[in-house]
């Protein structure tokens, strides 16, 4: 269990959003969809520079926040690693929602719309479905 996770950091320089939070974010999705699993060792600093030309810091930074929040663990000398999932119980019940979420997608990609557009689109909807619940 104490290999390196299968976990690939994708940095979206147009994003506006910092460096570091994307790692963070990204990592809390792996959470929540299993891919990363308590024991799991994320990345190295040197792996995630190696494969997106970032600077090392950046990425202490991202897995710090992520040690503050009580997600990740750094070992001295190992590495850092998964210490709780955000994944819920009901992540098991979520394979027909995903199946349904994935026919949308390629639907959407059939219809023309790219990447971002999907995303967009779907964000959209999500804000607009959740739009009470951040105010409690």
């Amino acid at each position: 269990m104490a290999e390196s996770a299968a976990v690939e950091f994708r940095i979206d320089r147009r994003s506006g959003v910092a460096t570091y939070l994307q790692i963070v974010q990204q990592t809390k999705q792996a959470l929540r969809l299993g891919v990363l699993e308590p024991g799991d060792r994320l990345p190295t600093a040197r792996e995630v520079v190696e494969a997106t030309a970032i600077n090392p810091n950046t990425v202490l930074k991202a897995y710090r926040e992520l040690e503050r929040e009580g997600l990740v663990e750094a070992r001295r000398g190992l590495g850092t690693f998964v210490r709780r999932t955000l994944g819920s119980a009901a992540a098991a019940g979520d394979a027909p929602l995903r199946a349904e979420l994935a026919d949308w997608a390629r639907r959407a990609r059939t219809a023309g719309l790219d990447k971002d557009d999907v995303s967009a689109l779907f964000t959209a909807v999500l804000d607009s479905t959740f739009k009470g619940d951040q105010e409690s």
